[in-house]
């Protein structure tokens, strides 16, 4: 008899095979991965609660927010449940003055809501099948990838694209959704995003009827530039490249079978390699007729690090998957395509565009299984050197085990920091110090779960030093199940 698809999956994310803390108790009925271990949802939000350092001291001037949004579903599913599934639930943590404080709330969408007047799930999840007669559609917008910080709010998004979901940066509370009355009906994907130098906020949004894609910018006066852009079918690209005069949108060869969808309910995102990827570059407040498609390897990619002008080029860095085919091992039951799926392989890719010769060139820039990129936003779609990337150990899915800083102009690792057996790590963005000379001149923030211990903590790298370990450690006073997205606010914008 073979062992449940959990054990088989898990062990290295629960080895002692107990609840996690804080987990509801109807996940003890459910043989899935992702509600057991490191993912395993809590049930609570937390209050405002101090922080002490249990190493190190906390940087007298590292000021601002640590902000990380994730899934974390709040009733029992009504079907198959994928880690995307979850309620969004942010996580906040303040910096100023060498103290910390830290809460936690979840996004208040429309959907969630609902389910919570009904005392259950509503809404079935990604893996279908799907009922169309139900409130708001199909799919439930969980507000849970990604966060943004726009007009004094930080946003909550989806990556299916949804409605901004709007929350207070100083005590995350719901400020109310689709804030921006500019964008009234458009649906905004996660991974959107702010230009340091303009203010200006690039929106795009996708959908499995026509138009396709959707695309925009909103200036900081709260006009906005708004057009549809024209795609062969529903796609699923999941970033945006910006520069400082062009956007550069993303037509990849995934994308699900029609014929599929409308015979079984069923949503199979589907590889094609004999179809060329496209990157689509478009002025900032261009239209579709003035879009300039160019053809690449077919390939996926979920998230960018940076782009560039560069001459007549431009340049586009990010973590590309060469082969997003699923393989689903038959062993694992009705969510063997899930568990295929979250077998991330990623490495930094570098593709040129040239808008004067129609020229392209890719090439690879490291072999490394990375993710989850960040940056000095400052340097936002201007050319940079660094990026910190999340290490994916190829035999844990969906985890992150170390930090590294990389050169993403030769794709050479410049430092490496291992959390250690049993500890799993998160996104984790760059903090600027206050008068800073050099790209890399601040910190870098990100949070641990250690499944030994059933411990979270915030961990403070100085970014000149990453190998040298944290300069300081603060432990939650909860458990924090794996999430998705983080970012930094500084404090002079709260």
């Amino acid at each position: 008899m073979s062992l449940p698809i959990t054990e088989r999956h898990g062990k290295a994310l629960n080895p002692h095979g107990a609840r996690a803390p804080g987990a509801p108790d109807w996940i003890d009925g459910i043989d899935n991965p992702y509600l057991h271990g490191l993912f395993a949802p809590v049930t609570t939000e937390v209050p405002t609660t101090p922080l002490r350092a249990t190493s190190g001291e906390i940087p007298a001037d590292l000021h601002g927010a640590y902000f990380r949004n994730g899934p974390n579903p709040r009733f029992a599913p009504t079907n198959r449940y994928h880690w995307f599934d979850g309620d969004g639930l942010v996580q906040g943590v303040w910096f100023e003055g060498g103290q910390a404080h830290t809460r936690s709330r979840f996004v208040a969408t429309e959907a969630s809501a609902m389910e919570a007047r009904e005392g259950q799930a509503i809404w079935p999840g990604v893996l279908g099948p799907f009922d169309f007669s139900l409130p708001l559609g199909p799919l439930k917008d969980t507000g849970n990838t990604d966060l943004v910080f726009f007009d004094g709010q930080l946003l909550a998004l989806w990556y299916e694209s949804g409605r901004l979901h709007a929350m207070c940066p100083r005590t995350l509370e719901p400020l109310g959704h689709q804030p921006l009355e500019a964008l009234t009906g458009m649906r905004v994907s996660a991974h959107s995003k702010v230009d340091p130098a303009t203010g200006d906020f690039l929106v795009f949004g996708y959908g499995d009827r026509p138009p396709y894609m959707r695309y925009g910018v909103v200036r900081p006066d709260g006009t906005a530039h708004l057009t549809d852009i024209t795609l062969p079918g529903p796609r699923r690209p999941h970033d945006l490249g910006v520069t400082p005069n062009y956007s550069i949108l993303h037509d990849f060869p995934v994308f699900f079978s029609q014929e599929l969808f409308e015979r079984t309910g069923k949503r199979v995102p589907l590889f094609h390699p004999d179809v060329p990827t496209r990157f689509g570059v478009l002025p900032r407040f261009g239209t579709d007729a003035d879009l300039r498609w160019f053809a690449f390897e077919p390939c996926y990619m979920l998230h960018v690090v940076n782009c560039w002008e560069e001459g007549d080029e431009v340049v586009m860095v990010g973590c590309r998957t060469r082969d997003p085919s699923l393989r689903p091992d038959k062993a694992d039951g009705p969510i063997a395509a899930m568990l295929s799926g979250l077998k991330l392989q990623a490495n930094l890719y570098e593709w040129r565009m040239n808008l004067v010769t129609g020229a392209t060139a890719e090439r690879d820039l490291s072999e490394l299984n990375a993710e989850f990129p960040m940056i000095n936003e400052r340097a936002l779609g201007r050319r940079n050197r660094f990026a910190y990337e999340a290490v994916i150990p190829c035999e844990i899915p969906a985890t992150f085990d170390a930090l590294v800083k990389v050169d993403i102009t030769t794709g050479e690792t410049l430092a490496r920091f291992d959390y250690g057996p049993g500890r799993f790590g998160s996104e984790s963005p760059f903090a600027e110090r206050p008068g800073a000379t050099a790209e890399d001149d601040g910190y870098v923030v990100t949070m641990v779960t250690d499944v030994e211990r059933w411990v979270s903590e915030v961990l403070v790298f100085d970014a000149q030093h990453i190998g040298a370990g944290p300069v300081c450690t603060l432990e939650m006073p909860e458990r924090v199940p794996a999430g998705f997205h983080a970012t930094w606010v500084p404090g002079e914008w709260l």
